[in-house]
Parts: structure tokens; C-alpha cells; sequence
């Protein structure tokens, strides 16, 4: 890396699964809006056709006035090519296809299991740990050869064994998870906050809180803002609002796959007095299958949905016409998104100090109830070529019971 005036040239990013017509564009604008760092991006993926699309997408941008972020996409043949020289390393795949995942996710609907989603608890998750750890397998083994000393940046799931996968196989590895799901629940204490304290224009970085539990389950055990604690600003509004549960706009719901009204989350606060930091489709797998999954009736009186694998490839072959459009240079979308991963980045290059989520081993015991080598979600600070892990605490008794099965998965391997 090339530092000069502030600023990290030269930073070479391994992007695995760069063909991704998701979590790739969001990147690619995000890296085309961010001035400080600039480089090349090695995209690789199995089908290289879908790679070879995001490499003229990302050059492309490069032609736009408003882009400050100057970066040179290159599709790499193999692992090697991909890796040698990284400074970062991105994974983001879909295990298998849609039609695998159709089968782990609606097969056990026969025997009356559903799943919101169906990538991290329950049979679905099961079934594709077992088809992603090995990839994962190889993917450690191909950063130990060839970028070593990278930082690796995960986003597939399931995260946990993901992250886990990459530590066992190569135990000096520099891996974390990045999740938004926290990003969403600070959101909606923003917006009760705003509500219920007439208080306008909240930033959500501005929503503090302590994290702790591990991925798609995540707690909070405090949030404040500016000083107000905002646990019984919470529980004030879901004792007023539990029956209709909050949603931002609500004429427009409309049985959106991903969206809700955060009533799962309202409930698990009644029953365990803590803030669950995930969307309602993810907590819902980790409980009971009787509570809120029992059937699609009891799903929909929770007001959330059931993210059907029809839906997703009907998405997909969205996403497909849209990246041809991107090609053609018919359709140009840049606007931050909200995550982080870029933000990580600059602070590992030494050009910023953040506090943020992340999903790493739990070796300085920042849950202090469950075992150094589990994969835990809880903030820690990002510094230059350092991530230190912040103390979150003791996971309540009850919570600890709801995650231990994951943890004995997890354990296992």
C-alpha cells in the first residue's frame, strides 16, 4: 500500500464471488464514492461470464464526473491470480443454486417446518453449511498460500461457520464477518426515539449500543443516545404498540419478502428484557418452531413473511436484466449504501478509528460465558492493521439456552 496525503493507493481487493449481482454493486459504488482509497479490484468467481460483466460495470463507473474513488477491475482465472498481492480479501458466494436451496428450504414445509430464510438455523441453514464449508475449506487454503497476511472480509452465509471454517483450516488468518442486521435495529430505535422524544433527525450511528450474541441472533443489552437510556424509551413504546408493531411506512408493506413490523422482536423483549439486533425473518429460526413458525397463518399474525426461494429467482432474473443494462451503460446507480465494509477498510489501512459489529472468534472472551474459539458477534475497535474486540458481557442464562444449539453445530466442527 501506498500512503500519500491522507490517502491509500495502490490497494489490491480479492473479490471471491465476483460475479455477485448483489453485494458486488454495492461495493463497487461504495469504493466509487470513497476518496481516500483507490487501487484494483481481482474479481473471481465460478462463472466468469458474471464476473467479466461486473469488470466492465466497475470500469465503467470510473468514466462518471461525480466518482472520486479511482479503482481498475481485472477478472482473475483462478485463486492464485486472484489472491497474490491482495491487501483484502472479500467473500461473497451463494452456495450452490436456487434450486438446492429450494429444496432445504421447502422440502421440510411436508413435515410442517418452515423457514423465513433458511441460510443460518433450522434444516436449511443444516444443509448449506454442509454444502459451503468445504468451499470455505478451499478458500482458507488458497488465502494460507498465497495472501497470508490479507485481511479477509466475509458476507456469505451461514456466518458463523463460514468465519469458523476459515480460523480451523488456517488459524492465523485475519477473517471477520460484516453483518448489517444491527445497522437495521439501531434504525428502528431511531425512529421510536424520534417518536416517542419529539426528537428530529437522528443519525443511526448516533444510537449506542452493546452487542452480544452471535450472528442472526444478536442482543442488545443497552442503547442509549446522547445519555438517554433508551431501554425504557423501548419498552414504553412496545407496551403502547405491541399489537400493531412498528413499520416506517406502513402503506407500503404490501407482504414484502423482507420486510416487517418488528412484533417478534417487541416480543422476545417482553420475554427476555433484552433488544434483539436482527431482522424478524432471522430471529423467528432461532426460536421454538411452535412460536413463530407454527404455519404461514401464525407467521402472518407476527407480520413478517416467509422469504420464498420462487421469490428468489424471480429476483434474480431481475438482477440479471439489470446487469445487462449496467453493461450497456443504460442504467447508473450512485449513492452510498449504508454499509460499512468500505468504512472497515479505511480503518484498517490506518485512515480512520471505528467501533462496529463483527463476527469473530471469541479468543478475548468479549461474551464472557461461552468458549474462546466460538464465533461471536460484539462490537470491537477497527485501527490500522488491528481489530480489538470490546468487552460485551455475560449472554443472560434464558438467551444462552436459545443459542446453544448453534453452538453445539458449531462446536462439532
Amino acid at each position: 500500500m501506498e500512503y500519500q496525503n491522507n490517502k491509500v493507493k495502490d490497494l489490491k481487493i480479492s473479490y471471491i464471488g465476483g460475479g455477485s449481482r448483489g453485494w458486488a454493486w454495492t461495493f463497487m459504488t461504495d469504493l466509487a464514492l470513497e476518496p481516500a482509497l483507490s487501487g484494483t479490484i481481482c474479481l473471481y468467481d465460478l462463472d466468469k461470464h458474471a464476473a467479466k460483466n461486473n469488470e466492465i460495470i466497475g470500469n465503467r463507473l470510473q468514466n462518471r464526473k461525480e466518482v472520486c474513488g479511482k479503482w481498475k477491475y481485472t477478472v482473475a482465472s483462478d485463486l492464485k491470480e486472484a489472491m497474490t498481492g491482495a491487501d483484502f480479501i472479500i467473500i461473497s458466494i451463494l452456495p450452490g443454486t436456487f434450486d438446492e436451496m429450494e429444496s432445504d428450504v421447502h422440502l421440510p414445509e411436508r413435515l410442517g417446518i418452515y423457514q423465513s430464510v433458511g441460510d443460518t438455523a433450522g434444516p436449511g441453514g443444516i444443509v448449506r453449511a454442509l454444502r459451503t464449508i468445504p468451499m470455505f475449506t478451499k478458500i482458507a487454503e488458497a488465502i494460507k498460500e498465497y495472501a497470508p497476511k490479507a485481511w479477509v472480509i466475509n458476507y456469505t452465509n451461514p456466518m458463523s461457520l463460514c468465519v469458523k471454517t476459515l480460523y480451523h483450516v488456517f488459524p492465523e488468518i485475519k477473517a471477520f464477518g460484516c453483518c448489517h442486521e444491527v445497522f437495521g435495529t439501531q434504525k428502528l430505535l431511531k425512529h421510536i426515539t424520534e417518536e416517542s422524544l419529539g426528537i428530529k433527525d437522528i443519525k443511526r450511528e448516533d444510537i449506542y449500543v452493546n452487542v452480544l450474541g452471535i450472528n442472526h441472533f444478536t442482543w442488545f443489552d443497552h442503547a442509549s443516545y446522547k445519555g438517554i437510556d433508551l431501554i425504557p424509551v423501548y419498552r414504553d413504546y412496545i407496551d403502547s404498540h405491541f399489537e400493531e408493531g412498528y413499520h416506517e411506512n406502513d402503506n407500503n408493506w404490501a407482504n414484502s419478502m423482507f420486510d416487517c413490523y418488528h412484533r417478534v422482536k417487541f416480543d422476545l423483549f417482553r420475554k427476555y428484557g433484552l433488544i434483539a439486533a436482527a431482522g424478524d425473518r432471522h430471529l423467528a429460526e432461532f426460536m421454538p418452531g411452535e412460536e413463530y413458525l407454527k404455519d404461514p397463518g401464525t407467521v402472518k399474525e407476527w407480520k413478517f413473511a416467509l422469504t420464498t426461494v420462487a421469490w428468489r429467482k424471480e429476483d434474480l432474473q431481475n438482477r440479471l436484466a439489470k446487469s445487462q443494462r449496467l453493461v450497456n451503460g443504460e442504467e447508473v446507480e450512485l449513492k452510498p449504501s449504508g454499509e460499512e465494509g468500505i468504512l472497515l477498510i479505511k480503518a484498517l489501512c490506518g485512515l480512520e478509528r471505528v467501533i462496529s459489529n463483527v463476527n469473530i472468534p471469541n479468543k478475548d472472551q468479549q461474551i464472557t460465558n461461552l468458549n474462546s474459539n466460538d464465533i461471536v458477534e460484539t462490537n470491537a475497535v477497527f485501527e490500522r492493521d488491528s481489530i480489538r474486540p470490546i468487552i460485551a458481557g455475560t449472554l443472560p442464562e434464558a438467551v444462552l439456552n436459545l443459542i446453544k444449539p448453534m453452538l453445539k453445530i458449531m462446536r462439532q466442527y
